[in-house]
């Protein structure tokens, strides 16, 4: 009598490398993505759209905004929580993820590490709760890769500041109730909070989009934007401060890809269960029970890594070419598990009734965001070397 199947993370009893800490939380955000999100994200991805103020409140009330962070209304949970909860939104969508992620881990993240204490007053309870929404503004039409050739501009005007610029692929852009925005100074890069009501803001949201489509992707234009000094980040000068941003967010992406994988894997083993060709299931068959073990060792793998990284981050001694391997390995992972199981479900693969073209879609996008493939590469490789190859 044959065995019963098991679940890919059980062929090396992963569960017993998390605490019941970690357990509950992740399995609190599970239940959620399983109740909301799987249901609906087909239809929003269809449609290119989401009710992401409605999300954010109901994230909001679960506490998984600036989940990571202390104080001011966040739940101050552990990283390797943190991650755990990524992995089970990604389960969902990758647009989901994004979207706490860039709430937390980016726009929270650089008012909690660099902010005032009014900016943190002002800000953090309420994004927090998921009654603000946030966004982050680096990365322009022309310099994506180089943010240091970043064109957005601040000029000092009396006792204000006036920003004028453009910030592209901006994640929460048209329903952000604040960004964080980036701009060259004289004195250097300065990070500055711009709440979105501001006269010259203007946030235009993109569409056409073949990824990332249950998520909110926007332009931000800045004409003209007049701020009080206040509104500078007053801790951080330089591309510190958006990087050590992006490293947060990185980390967290290690997590999420592992769900997505994980969700077309588990998706791909049910089918060829199920699917019957020639008189048995497709499960029976030689090269799809190879292109399943491959896909789960390699999930497997890419899960361990990310517990490492949690691991080192709760240590508070991890190291940014660290976050690196991990955002390397695991989008490149998953997105090669997305397409393998995409090809195990034959034309049914392409449909939404199935959520694996969505994931592969979205990982398309998550493979370049947060830093490129070709980037995390050569991070790695100037680790191993001592030499920089990013301009050779």
């Amino acid at each position: 009598m044959s065995p019963a199947p098991q679940h890919p993370f059980a062929l090396l009893d992963l569960d017993t490398l998390i605490d019941d800490e970690e357990k509950a939380i992740r399995d609190v955000v599970r239940q959620y993505v399983d109740d909301r999100i799987k249901p609906e994200v087909g239809d929003w991805f269809e449609t290119g759209s989401i009710p992401a103020k409605e999300l954010a409140q109901e994230m909001g009330a679960l506490g998984l905004l600036g989940m990571h962070l202390e104080g001011y209304g966040c739940a101050g949970t552990s990283a390797t929580a943190y991650g755990l909860a990524c992995l089970e939104l990604e389960a969902g969508d990758s647009g989901i993820r994004s979207l706490v992620s860039v709430q937390g881990s980016l726009a929270m993240y650089a008012i909690h590490a660099f902010g005032s204490e009014e900016q943190k007053t002002e800000w953090l309870p309420r994004m927090a709760a998921g009654e603000a929404i946030g966004c982050f503004g680096l990365t322009e039409p022309d310099f994506g890769s180089n943010p240091s050739g970043m064109r957005t501009a601040a000029k000092r005007d009396g006792d204000d500041w006036v920003l004028n610029g453009t910030k592209m692929w901006i994640t929460n852009g048209t329903v952000a109730d604040v960004a964080v925005v980036w701009a060259q100074t004289d004195g250097g890069i300065r990070g500055f909070v711009v709440p979105t009501s501001t006269p010259g803001f203007t946030a235009r949201e993109i569409h056409k989009k073949l990824s990332l489509r249950a998520s909110v992707t926007a332009e931000l234009i800045l004409e003209d934007v007049r701020l009080p000094a206040s509104a500078v980040l007053p801790d951080v000068k330089g591309l510190r401060g958006p990087l050590s941003c992006l490293n947060e967010a990185r980390f967290g992406i290690a997590f999420g890809t592992i769900g997505a994988a994980r969700d077309c894997l588990e998706t791909a083993i049910s089918y060829s269960i199920d699917r019957e060709q020639f008189d048995r299931p497709i499960a029976g068959f030689q090269l799809t029970q190879k292109k399943l073990a491959d896909m789960a060792l390699e999930l497997d793998k890419g899960y361990l890594l990310a517990l490492h990284l949690g691991r080192l981050k709760d240590k508070h001694v991890i190291r940014p070419e660290q976050i690196s391997v991990g955002k390397l390995n695991n989008a490149r992972e998953a997105l090669a598990i997305a397409r393998e199981c995409r090809s195990i479900l034959g034309g049914n693969g392409i449909t939404l009734e199935y959520p694996i073209i969505r994931h592969m879609n979205n990982l398309e996008s998550v493979f370049t965001y947060e830093g490129t493939n070709e980037m995390h590469t050569l991070v790695v490789g100037e680790a191993l070397t001592g030499l920089a190859a990013y301009r050779g």
